[in-house]
């Protein structure tokens, strides 16, 4: 590309390290890239590292040496994200919004392509230290959410059916127990959407008593992986007498109160801000 003035080279430099979070970028590189000098770079670098962590945009990793180079890691800081996440709490809580067995119309806003870029920087940020391979999460309305926290961590997305897709070719199917109705459902997943000993970061729109994550984990055993983080978006708080099949995972807003009868709902910041 032409050479460009610094402060061109700054926002030019600063756009492909947001289109690359989770990349080592060389030097060498980006010197090439913008015709210039290693020590030019480097305190160009220095700028956009101090404007990223200053605004809560995430991190600039520098690791030296020959092979070294730049990585950025999105994250996003607690006070905005918790602006964020009042402001979905408030949006949730509206009363048309209530669906039969205590659940919530959230579609609309799981198509809302700036909510999803922040809930994804969220879920990056809580698993910003944990070693995964893939993002996975079982069909449909997870899809959105598992990109969006693909897309900030830099890793591919295996969607879970609810059944096997000829087109897919020979899948692993399970049977589980939903853990709100009890309900006996399957799900599967095909042999070649995963690799085995992979890390798997499950992410899930709405989990009641969590039946469909403990689902996905079991399947996750049949192809010898293991389950590095959960992350849901929505979970249901005090809602009934069913005891939570899991404890281990991180949720961004919390269902504490349904009324059917009024559609009064509470909804609150989840587990991620207890911290």
């Amino acid at each position: 590309m032409k050479k460009l003035k610094r402060s061109a080279r700054l926002v030019e430099m600063t756009q492909y390290l947001l289109n690359r979070p989770h990349t080592l970028i060389s030097l060498t590189a980006f010197a090439d890239r913008y015709q210039s000098a290693k020590s030019s770079i480097s305190e160009d670098l220095a700028i956009i590292k101090e404007v990223f962590e200053e605004e809560g945009i995430g991190e600039l990793h520098t690791l030296a040496g020959a092979a070294g180079g730049v990585k950025y890691t999105p994250k996003m800081n607690r006070s905005e994200a918790l602006t964020i996440i009042h402001h979905v709490c408030r949006q949730l809580e509206q009363p048309e919004r209530v669906l039969p067995g205590g659940y919530l119309y959230m579609t609309d806003m799981l198509g809302q392509p700036t909510l999803l870029s922040d809930v994804g920087r969220m879920f990056a940020t809580a698993f910003a230290g944990a070693e995964i391979d893939v993002i996975m999460t079982v069909e449909t309305k997870g899809i959105p959410l598992a990109y969006a926290t693909a897309a900030c961590m830099n890793l591919p997305v295996v969607i879970v059916r609810r059944d096997n897709k000829v087109t897919e070719g020979s899948a692993v199917s399970i049977n589980y127990v939903s853990g709100s109705n009890k309900r006996i459902q399957t799900m599967s997943l095909a042999r070649r959407a995963l690799k085995e000993q992979s890390r798997v970061l499950i992410i899930d729109d709405f989990m009641k008593a969590g039946g469909t994550v403990q689902g996905m984990m079991d399947l996750l055993h049949e192809f010898n992986a293991m389950v590095a983080g959960v992350g849901v978006f929505v979970e249901s708080g005090e809602l009934g007498t069913e005891e939570r099949l899991l404890e281990d995972y991180v949720s961004l807003a919390k269902l504490t109160a349904v009324d059917l009868k009024t559609k009064h709902t509470t909804v609150v910041p989840g587990n991620f801000f207890e911290a």
